[in-house]
């Protein structure tokens, strides 16, 4: 273990390594957070379940636009470096919002400006994910390649440590804090991360498009750009001659035309770097090996509507489970997280993806079973405590998620192209963000129809029972999925 940290050090360099951990460890630590935003909406607003889920709804909606991060930190340097700057960005981002929340009370006791500040401070999380994704692909594409699937552990691991330290001290936070305590308390990681982006140095971009990114067509216009260069300098050189003739003033009108020629200079190269990345993205996003499961997550999320929140208001108000219980299950889920990891590392890989995303829809719609179960009360019959349906529930369902996330997460990092590797990463995870979105508007309006409100939860087994079934309409478009697709090959 300590030598094969060792070799990432002298890989990586100690500040990177620590860069990408801190990051991924605040990514997984944010449940410490979010867990109380959730009894804010639930117990100081007193939301309705399907209003509450709307708020998250819309707060987590800047994790369905990252690839728009991705090409603007791609194409456009800021100061000739295109990681660093948008990083210190996207931390402040993250840092305001969690401070004004902690200090100003009118802020978390309006629904409609938690709902603003959350989705700022979603917008800055969502956009460090992509930035350092980027960086992690720039680190290990050529010939520190070999450390690829280390480094890819690392950043796991780091966020499955802050996911379980999350849950279990948010739980506590809970019972022992005040909400807004809390919200300041969370401020201390994203500022750690802040002070954190001085010790990465990053080598100055290159602001011409990469070669291997251009078409013939752009080559052809990148030519004639060069022509049209070419001639303005002959002009201006040609102005300048007969400029001396006029003494300062005629110098000063040609170096006021030399720096808007810089500047038009600058924005063409801008330009140029951002239609080389679309059209990059373009020709990776149209192979059918990415194309295709990418289309069929998307509808596997948006034809199952998610009520999430809704159980959370039935745990908590029906069954009576408290924050510190609640804290627990999420850590049971994180371990399930990394045991499904384990489970497709090590015996699914060579499976096709077409019988591993069966599998999975089938032991999701167990999952739902279960909490049918929990709801009817009929496991009180049994002798089987709700505690226990809620621990295995968790841990099973996200469990069965990772198995269903982990091939597509593989594919997407194999055919990330030089040059756009934060919009490719980004744009996957995407797919998967805005479908978790349109499913969680989705099971807002479902609760809404069937009158699930807080306190009345009468209809709540024909909610599930509806979730069931939809569990399967994803099951009909598996013919998307290429037939001899796997997580381990492209064919």
């Amino acid at each position: 273990m300590i030598h094969w940290l060792k070799q990432l050090r002298s890989a990586f360099g100690v500040a990177f390594l620590w860069l990408v951990c801190l990051i991924y460890f605040t990514q997984g630590f944010r449940s410490f957070v979010w867990t109380a935003v959730s009894y804010q909406l639930k117990d100081r607003l007193q939301l309705s379940p399907s209003a509450s889920q709307f708020v998250f709804s819309v707060a987590f909606f800047p994790w369905s636009i990252k690839p728009l991060y991705g090409i603007i930190s791609d194409c456009i340097p800021i100061g000739g470096k295109k990681r660093t700057p948008y990083l210190v960005i996207s931390t402040v981002l993250s840092l305001v919002p969690w401070l004004v929340l902690g200090l100003d009370s009118t802020s978390r006791s309006s629904s409609l400006y938690l709902m603003i500040f959350l989705t700022v401070q979603n917008l800055g999380s969502a956009m460090a994910d992509v930035v350092i994704d980027a960086m992690i692909a720039e680190a290990v594409r050529l010939e520190k390649a070999s450390f690829a699937g280390d480094l890819q552990s690392v950043s796991w691991f780091a966020m499955a440590v802050g996911g379980v330290c999350g849950s279990l001290l948010g739980g506590y936070a809970l019972s022992n804090l005040k909400i807004e305590t809390i919200f300041l308390l969370f401020t201390v990681l994203p500022a750690l991360q802040l002070l954190s982006c001085a010790l990465v140095e990053e080598i100055s971009a290159n602001d011409e498009p990469l070669p291997e990114l251009l078409d013939s067509n752009e080559f052809e216009e990148k030519s004639m750009m060069s022509n049209e260069n070419f001639r303005d300098t002959s002009k201006s050189n040609t102005r300048r001659r007969k400029g001396q003739k006029k003494g300062k003033k005629g110098a000063s009108n040609g170096k006021s035309e030399t720096q808007k020629k810089q500047s038009k200079s600058l924005a063409s190269q801008w330009f140029q770097s951002l239609k080389a990345a679309t059209f990059g993205l373009g020709r990776a996003f149209k192979q059918p090996i990415i194309l295709r499961p990418m289309a069929w997550f998307f509808i596997a999320h948006i034809t199952v509507p998610n009520l999430s929140t809704v159980m959370f208001y039935y745990q908590t108000e029906v069954l009576q489970l408290d924050a510190s219980f609640l804290g627990t299950a999420r850590v049971v889920g994180w371990l399930g997280l990394m045991f499904g990891t384990f489970i497709y590392n090590r015996y699914l890989q060579d499976m096709t993806l077409r019988k591993s995303l069966l599998f999975a829809h089938i032991g999701l719609s167990i999952t739902i079973i279960l909490d049918m179960v929990l709801v009817s009360r009929a496991n009180v019959g049994y002798g089987v405590s709700d505690k226990t349906m809620v621990l295995f529930g968790s841990a099973l369902g996200d469990a069965i998620n990772q198995l269903k996330f982990m091939p597509f997460l593989i594919l997407s990092g194999r055919l990330c192209p030089p040059g756009i590797e934060g919009t490719l990463f980004a744009l996957f995870m995407s797919i998967n963000n805005l479908g978790n979105t349109v499913g969680s508007f989705m099971g807002a309006g479902l609760a809404s129809l069937l009158g699930i409100s807080s306190g009345s939860f009468e209809n709540m087994f024909m909610g599930l029972a509806i979730q069931v079934f939809c569990t399967y309409i994803p099951v009909l478009f598996l013919f998307l999925i290429p037939k001899e697709a796997t997580g381990v090959s492209a064919s």
